[in-house]
């Protein structure tokens, strides 16, 4: 799959040097749009390499973390309130 997705990844870490870790890692294939969620749009081989990375810094009986992937439909319906990012402005999601 070379074409890109829409991927929401969610996450609660126990440990704070591997929330740290973690927000690092996120932050190479993504925007942060609250403390610990961020959007990726990314193609499948990158999703990939992020998930793999991911995997090898948590604690899977402490943390947890949560890929959504949502289509192109699903994304255009997206509603934001409060304090814009950036990019979101760029791009013309509704906001509220």
């Amino acid at each position: 799959m070379k074409e890109k997705q829409f991927v929401i990844v969610s996450y609660d870490i126990a440990d704070e040097e591997r929330l740290r870790k973690i927000a690092k890692i996120m932050e190479d294939y993504g925007f942060r749009v609250l403390y610990s969620v961020f959007e990726c749009y990314i193609n499948r081989s990158l999703f990939e390499e992020m998930k793999t990375k991911v995997e090898k810094l948590i604690d899977h009986l402490e943390d947890s973390v949560i890929y959504y992937f949502l289509c192109e439909h699903c994304r255009e319906k997206i509603e934001h309130i409060g304090r814009t990012p950036f990019y979101l402005e760029e791009e013309k999601v509704e906001v509220i």
